[in-house]
């Protein structure tokens, strides 16, 4: 094996450990997940009851599952749980028994447009049970009776979530937040895992200015969990971000929060613009990933998501063709890059009040001029330096200022930096 050299490696090298496990809303493949995911950063788990009533919803019982196939008259397993997790519906109920192949096929699901590949399905709150199969391999099997076989356990226990800290100069929060439910899908979502993992663990190398809790739970339910027991915390959050569909080939897509004005997705529509990546911004609707729990209008949280692919926006999303393979390395690496940009513009944007707004102050006998004069780009630096007088009135941030003049955060940002030294601005 190759050493790993890059960060997109270590990411993609996570995601293989990932893959083959068996995860869903609750279980130990979830936990599994997580205690591999803690030996990257420390975590606090968190196991709820089942019954416990979240919001409009119940936790649920926990389902686990140990063994399941469809097995010939001779013994010969033609559908075999050990070969991939998603060849069994998601929350099957335990099932023995001989079945004619008529009978079972209304226990099956293929994809007929891709013959060679297994869907992904579930059946979360619903008694029931199924094998996902490629087209291919029910083609190919004869009438007769099948032994049908899945060996599983619905029974109260826990839903698990987990929770990492990075702590801030300030009690304010960012939420960054992944699924954990899905099974062996690796954009979908262990590419999400593995940039959020490597995300937290540069925050964790600086102490930033804001909080920034990462939020590893199962979908839907994990969310609507997380916000039932933090009613109180919930005012801190200022900003969040959904990661999803992290690792593939296409252009990043950023999903705006449900206010479309939130300071996140001013924040990540300037760093792309910026960047010069092909992008898209695409407006909030109520579908889509736990973006639409943070901002249900009970909670209204400015938090965006940020994709490659968005879901169901490419053939192999939740099919077996959704594999280690399907992610790269570099758009991993490209995912965290621009997660480190606009975090890293997110902390640094304040808003200034002029100390002296009568009248330009002098800036050459203050040095500022001087200080700019031997930059290769002094003109541009000079412009941001009047841009941040001109709107530090208390009511504009630096984002403001860039986007109105035109010129780079990061200038504006050195301008802002230079003029608090001087003392003629202040936070």
């Amino acid at each position: 094996m190759a050493p790993v050299t890059t960060v997109g490696e270590e990411m993609h090298a996570l995601v293989e450990r990932l893959y083959p496990l068996c995860r869903s809303i609750t279980g130990d493949g979830v936990r599994a997940t997580l205690e591999i995911v803690g030996e990257y950063l420390p975590l606090r788990v968190h196991e709820v009851p089942t019954g416990t009533q979240v919001l409009d919803w119940t936790v649920p019982q926990e389902w686990n599952i140990r063994d399941a196939y469809i097995a010939d008259a001779t013994g010969r397993r033609v559908v075999d749980f050990a070969a991939s997790s998603l060849h069994v519906v998601g929350y099957s109920v335990p099932v023995a028994a001989t079945v004619p192949l008529a009978e079972l096929r209304r226990h099956l699901h293929t994809l007929p447009d891709h013959p060679s590949w297994v869907p992904y399905r579930t059946s979360y709150y619903t008694a029931d049970w199924g094998f996902c199969l490629a087209q291919d391999t029910l083609d190919a099997l004869p009438d007769g009776d099948y032994e049908v076989r899945i060996d599983s356990t619905l029974a109260d226990g826990h839903l698990t979530y987990a929770e990492h800290v990075v702590p801030g100069q300030v009690a304010d929060e960012v939420i960054v937040s992944c699924h954990v439910c899905h099974p062996s899908l690796a954009n979908d979502n262990l590419a999400g895992i593995a940039v959020a993992t490597f995300l937290a663990r540069e925050l964790a190398q600086r102490t930033p200015y804001h909080t920034y809790r990462f939020l590893f739970a199962p979908g839907t339910i994990g969310a609507i969990t997380w916000l039932a027991r933090n009613a109180e915390r919930v005012e801190r959050v200022k900003h969040g971000l959904v990661l999803a569909c992290a690792g593939d080939r296409g252009q990043l897509t950023y999903k705006q929060s449900r206010r479309g004005d939130a300071e996140i997705d001013r924040v990540l529509r300037h760093v792309l613009a910026a960047s010069g990546r092909p992008h898209r911004i695409t407006e909030f609707t109520p579908y889509g990933y736990d973006e639409r729990q943070f901002c249900s209008p009970g909670f209204d949280l400015g938090v965006g998501s940020l994709s490659r692919t968005p879901y169901a926006g490419y053939p192999e999303y939740h099919t077996s063709a959704d594999d280690p393979d399907f992610v790269r390395p570099e758009a991993m690496a490209d995912t965290l890059a621009v997660c480190r940009e606009a975090f890293s513009l997110l902390d640094r944007n304040r808003s200034y009040l002029n100390l002296s707004p009568y009248g330009e102050p002098q800036l050459g006998r203050r040095g500022l001029y001087d200080s700019l004069g031997g930059r290769s780009d002094a003109k541009e630096a000079q412009m941001a330096v009047l841009w941040v007088l001109s709107l530090s009135d208390g009511r504009h941030s630096l984002l403001d200022v860039a986007e109105r003049s035109g010129l780079p955060f990061d200038t504006v940002a050195v301008a802002a930096d230079a003029l608090r030294g001087a003392g003629l601005i202040k936070a």
